[in-house]
């Protein structure tokens, strides 16, 4: 049976032998300010996750400030919102970048972005980020996706809206560009995603497909899809991280805050080491317990050459005795002694 598939971020492994990567995403929950981006990269690293991604764009780079109806927002978390304007108040600016990595790395966790064009990838490269995100409405990116594959890091990429095909594409292309591997996440692209639409058993249909690594990027609320992702054979969980939700910002309605966060990763973490291995024999610490399962016993005195029955042997706890199964066996045989009530059946016990 060939290995299961891996890749390394900053040389930790990734993969279904391993404990599922977590990815703490900030996005623009800075609200604009340095300071709090600053504060947010503490406070995520102390909820023990993997990594932490931010987004490397502008509102320039990423569409137009053009006043046509395709350019506003209909419906859902940002209704009636221009996209130049929600990318203006939600992007980090360039310049924070490299303070943003010398915190991370103060932290010691790992930090890498979602390019959204070549400058973006060029700037990441410079500061040596060991990956790359390609977020989902850019999945159908290719001159992206294959420009942050030839800097030769692994890429992560999201998968919403995109079908077969188009998946398929995106992977390859990485691939062919040069990735250091591919991990493809399962995302539902609405903010936030309602429980109904997780769609998670597309996880596992994800990795028999592509024959890789799969994950989720989890936009609803709470952690329960997340958790039953790595359930699922998720090996990277993606979720939005803020201070506090009251305090706002472009994704706190589907943020975690840091105590949620904490328990997101604890718990994902024990999700995967609760899959184990299928297994069918006796666990070193089951031993202990075989004592106590049912056996058949004496159930009330028997004299020498009584036969056995119903009225005098029964299976009970503990496990001293003949296997229950052996009851209709030893039923009509005779005790070769008398027997007292509460011993142990065994064979040299009976006779015909």
């Amino acid at each position: 049976m060939p290995a299961p598939p891996e890749i390394a971020i900053a040389g930790r492994k990734i993969g279904p032998a391993h404990p599922p990567y977590v990815i703490c995403e900030l996005s623009g929950n800075h609200n604009g300010s340095l300071a709090r981006a600053l504060d947010l990269v503490d406070a995520a690293a102390a909820t023990g996750c993997d990594a932490i991604k931010i987004q490397t764009y502008t509102a320039d780079t990423i569409t137009m400030d053009i006043d046509r109806p395709e350019f506003k927002i209909s419906g859902g978390l940002w209704d009636g919102r221009s996209l130049y304007d929600l990318y203006q108040e939600a992007y980090t600016p360039y310049d924070w970048h490299a303070a943003i990595f010398e915190r991370a790395a103060k932290r010691g966790v790992t930090l890498f972005s979602s390019p959204f064009d070549n400058t973006a990838v060029d700037l990441l490269a410079g500061l040596d980020a060991p990956a790359y995100k390609i977020a989902s409405f850019e999945a159908v990116d290719l001159p992206l996706i294959r420009y942050a594959a030839s800097q030769g890091k692994p890429l992560i990429i999201s998968t919403g809206m995109a079908n077969l095909a188009e998946i398929e594409t995106a992977r390859s292309t990485a691939l062919e560009a040069g990735a250091a591997g591919v991990v493809m996440l399962h995302c539902v692209s609405s903010y936030p995603a309602a429980m109904g639409d997780a769609n998670l058993r597309t996880i596992p249909d994800m990795a028999t497909r592509f024959e890789g690594l799969v994950g989720l990027s989890d936009h609803t609320h709470g952690t329960a899809a997340s958790v039953a992702a790595v359930a699922l054979g998720a090996s990277v969980i993606e979720k939005h991280f803020t201070l506090a939700r009251s305090d706002g910002g472009p994704d706190a309605a589907f943020s975690l805050e840091p105590g949620e966060f904490r328990a997101l990763v604890k718990d994902c973490n024990e999700a995967w080491m609760a899959l184990g291995n299928a297994h069918y024999d006796t666990l070193g610490s089951e031993r202990a317990n075989l004592q106590f399962r049912r056996s058949l016993y004496v159930s009330a005195d028997v004299r020498a050459g009584e036969a056995l029955s119903l009225d005098n042997v029964r299976s009970i706890r503990p496990g001293n005795g003949l296997d229950p199964g052996h009851l209709d066996d030893v039923l009509g045989l005779k005790a070769v002694r008398d027997l007292t009530r509460g011993e142990p059946l065994a064979w040299e016990m009976v006779g015909r």
